[in-house]
Formats: structure tokens, sequence, C-alpha cells
């Protein structure tokens, strides 16, 4: 009898799924949907957890680049950062923000916890996102479903991506554009609709976060070398055109084609001004996420590295967003948020390499202690310490852990905004940068930093104070260390030299 001989692989395509992999009993099936549904499970509960207990400021970006200017375009004020004085940032991220804040309005929602928690809610969702569409990824790569799985538990789990869930930051946004628009582009032979659609997202992408347009770019090289070439000619005029709605935006709201991108370069390439936020060497980022993500970081990043057979292309294009980052002086581990997910898919990949190399008694333990090293990264998320995140230790922070850091103060911002009498406000614990500013208040009343007008100028009524140096004022409220005071019965006086910028 004749044996039939296999048809041969066409170049690109994924490697034939091994028996141990694919076939098996039905419930043997079911084992990568179980573990990607707990994983999802657990990691909405742990980022809804940090959502409600947590009203720290890490970074003040995650305020005054979203919720500030968010709350500006919907209730007419708020803290004018220097980015959207000087016009260094295109409006399409607040103003994503500002429709989950319209949202609430229209319902009646005016209690400013209520909304904040809203917005918190919504970029817990993006997390979970990321986390599903990195396992889409994974599989559009060619990984089976359990090592797809696995990687997109360590997304889900990773105490970094937890921890920076509910904050509203553009690199979080931009994150699961990322890795949707690669999941439907990058594959060999993807469909017209998916390629056009995943080369949109990019585009999107680039408008929440400056610097994702290395990954529509890499997208359009990637293509170009492959055959035949129409697909990246696609990518290309498809990307242009959101480069060109892009300026368009910038036109229109600052006065001049891609006015955002060119002020944004100039001030912190050509003059520097990130440097005042601190200079970190090379190794930064690997160190960052051993540090913070534990022996999960470790594994996902050796297995990432094995990856390279599976999906040369995903690999180069995580690399050299990370490169490019690197070499940046001013480092923080948030602006690689938009690689974590491609890195998970990597080490997906690279587990399903794994798979073919040695047996399944090697194999799946080492699948099993990945799951474990993750469990163990989301064990931590509540307990990380500036030095592990990487963040401004000296940036005049008062603590070393960075959970709920300063959520008091901004707990009496919330509860400040109940006060009928309220005419002004002074900060006398923590910068006003490191508050939720207006977007917590929600008063149209003076705001003043710690070295603002003194308790006797009469040009606010309220204050918020280490409860120790309260003296003889009116204690309201507490919270942990912190009062929110009342200073004066008087109506303020009126203060025509105040501007609300930092």
């Amino acid at each position: 009898m004749t044996q039939a001989v296999p048809a041969p692989k066409a170049p690109g395509a994924p490697e034939a799924r091994t028996p141990e992999l694919e076939a098996g009993p039905a419930v043997r099936r079911l084992w990568p949907l179980i573990l990607l549904s707990l994983s999802l499970g657990i990691g909405s509960a742990l980022r809804l957890w940090m959502a409600t207990h947590d009203d720290g400021v890490f970074w003040p970006d995650e305020i005054y680049q979203s919720l500030e200017p968010a709350h500006w375009l919907v209730f007419g004020y708020g803290i004018v950062a220097w980015e959207f004085h000087e016009g260094a940032r295109n409006w399409a991220f607040p103003g994503f923000v500002a429709l989950v804040l319209k949202g609430c309005q229209m319902l009646g929602v005016t209690d400013p916890r209520t909304y904040v928690m809203a917005v918190r809610a919504v970029f817990c969702l993006v997390g979970v996102a990321t986390a599903a569409v990195t396992y889409q990824l994974a599989r559009s790569l060619g990984a089976a479903a359990l090592a797809a799985a696995v990687g997109a538990s360590i997304f889900a789990l990773a105490a970094p991506a937890i921890y920076f869930a509910p904050r509203a930051m553009s690199e979080s946004a931009a994150a699961l554009l990322v890795t949707l628009g690669l999941a439907l582009a990058l594959p060999p032979r993807a469909r017209s609709w998916r390629l056009l659609l995943g080369t949109v997202l990019l585009a999107l992408a680039v408008f929440l976060r400056l610097q994702t347009a290395i990954f529509g770019i890499g997208l359009v090289a990637v293509l170009a070398l492959r055959s035949p070439r129409r697909p990246a000619l696609v990518a290309l005029t498809t990307f242009a055109a959101g480069m060109l709605l892009f300026g368009l935006i910038d036109l229109l709201t600052w006065g001049s084609w891609f006015h955002s991108a060119i002020a944004y370069l100039n001030a912190n390439l050509v003059q520097g001004r990130s440097l005042t936020w601190g200079i970190s060497p090379i190794s930064y980022y690997p160190r960052v996420i051993l540090t913070s993500m534990g022996p999960a970081g470790l594994l996902m990043l050796g297995l990432a590295a094995a990856g390279l057979r599976r999906s040369p292309a995903l690999l180069a294009l995580a690399a050299v967003f990370a490169v490019a980052h690197s070499l940046v002086p001013h480092k923080e581990l948030r602006f690689l948020l938009p690689d974590l997910p491609l890195l998970c898919a990597l080490a997906a990949l690279g587990l399903d390499q794994l798979s073919r190399w040695a047996p399944n008694r090697v194999w799946r333990p080492a699948a099993g202690l990945v799951v474990i090293a993750a469990l163990l990264s989301a064990a931590t998320f509540h307990q990380l310490t500036l030095k592990q995140l990487g963040g401004p230790v000296d940036a005049g922070r008062p603590s070393t852990n960075v959970f709920d850091d300063p959520g008091p103060v901004n707990r009496l911002l919330f509860q400040a905004y109940g006060r009928a009498d309220l005419c002004g406000m002074k900060l006398e614990s923590v910068g006003l940068d490191w508050t939720g500013g207006y977007s917590y208040l929600h008063r149209p009343v003076p705001l003043y930093q710690p070295e603002g007008p003194s308790r006797e100028s009469g040009k606010f009524n309220y204050a918020i104070t280490p409860l120790a140096r309260a003296g003889g004022a009116e204690v309201v409220a507490v919270d942990g260390d912190q009062a929110l005071a009342r200073v004066s019965r008087q109506s303020c006086r009126p203060d025509p030299g105040y501007t609300p910028t930092i």
C-alpha cells in the first residue's frame, strides 16, 4: 500500500501541532480554557481590589495627562500641566477619559469618588482585555492553547500589571491596541480585513502613546521583508493615513500640524526636561522587570528568548521597542507596559517550543512552574516598593511602599467636595502634583501648593495637613495621619493672581 506523503510546510506557516498538545481526551483540551479563565478571573479581582483600596499616585502623569485635562474638557476647570500649556500632548487620550466622565455626568453622577471609580474600572477592564488578547496573539503565531494560556496568565497576574491597571495611563491603553493590532496583522498571510484593522489599531495606539509608532513602522518593515509585498503597501498606506489624522487633530487643537509630537520631542530630546526626573543605566528595564515580577519575570524573559525561532518578527518588534527606551536616559517601568504583553506572548511561544524539544513529563511541569511563579508575583502587588518598581525614589515621597501613597490626602479631597462652605483649599502635606487635583476635589476653588499662601492670608478656609500639625484648626475629617481642617470660618478673599497650573 502506498504511504501518503505529507505536503511540505509553507514558508512562515505555524509548525504542525504535536499529538501531545492537540490530541487527547476532551477534559485535557479544556485545561487551557480553565487556566485562561482562572487567570483572567483572579487578575480581574485583584485589579478591582486595587481600584477600590488604593487612592495613591505613583506618578503625576496618571492624573495630569489624563484625568485633569479630561475634567477640564467636561466640567470646564482643572490643573493645566506644562504639556497642555505648551501643546506637548495630543488630545486623544484625555478625550477618551473625558468620554467616561461625560457618561457619568449624563447619568447624573457628580460625586468625584464615583466617577473616579468609573475611570478606574474602565482601565481595569483594559488590563484584563490585554491579558486575553495576549492569549490571542500567541495563538495567532502558532502557540498551542495551553502554552498561550500560560503566557496570558503571566500578564494577568504580574504584580506591576496589577498595580498599574486602575491608573489612567496612556501606556496601559496603548498596550491593548498594540497587542490586538499585532495579533490581527502580524501572522503570515493574514486576511486583508485583519491586516487593515490591525494597522488601524496600531495607528490609534500612537494617538495615545507617541512612542508606539515603533510598532506600526516595525510592522511595515516586517511585511516588506515577506513575499508578496502588497500587505506591506496596505499597512504603510493605512498607517500613513492614521498619522495624517494625528497631525490634523493637532492642527485643529493646537494650531499646527504634528504640534504635539514636535513639542514633546523638543522638550524631552532637545531641552532634556525628562532628565530632571532622573537618569538610569541601560540595564534598568531588565533589572526592574526582575525586581517587580520576581521569578515570573525571569521565566518570562528566558522563555521569550526561546520564542525567537517561532516568531523572529515579534521578538524583533519587542526588542526594538525595549532597546529604544533603554537608550533614553530617563526610564520608567510604565514606559515598557506596551511591550509587556508581547514578551508574555513570546514566552508562550518559547514554552510551546520547549514542548517540541522535551517530553510531556518535562515541559508540562515547566508550564506549571510558570503559572506558580505568576501567582507568587500576583501575591506581592500591594507590597511593591519604589525600588522594586524603579520609581521616583528621590521625589520626596513619604514612604518606600507605593501602595496607597498618598491615599489619605486624596480621600480627604473626596471628603472636601462635600463641604458646603469650601471656598479655598491648601495642601500642606504633599505637593499638588502627587494628588488627584480638581478631579478629586471637584470644586472650582483655589487649590494651593504647600508653599502657597499662609493660613492667615484668608485665601482659603480648608487645609489638608498632617494631623500633628493641625494646630488650633477645626479638624472635620481624619484619614490615617492626615486631617482635613477648617482653618477659618470667614469667606475667602479673592485671589486674582491664582493660576491652576503645575
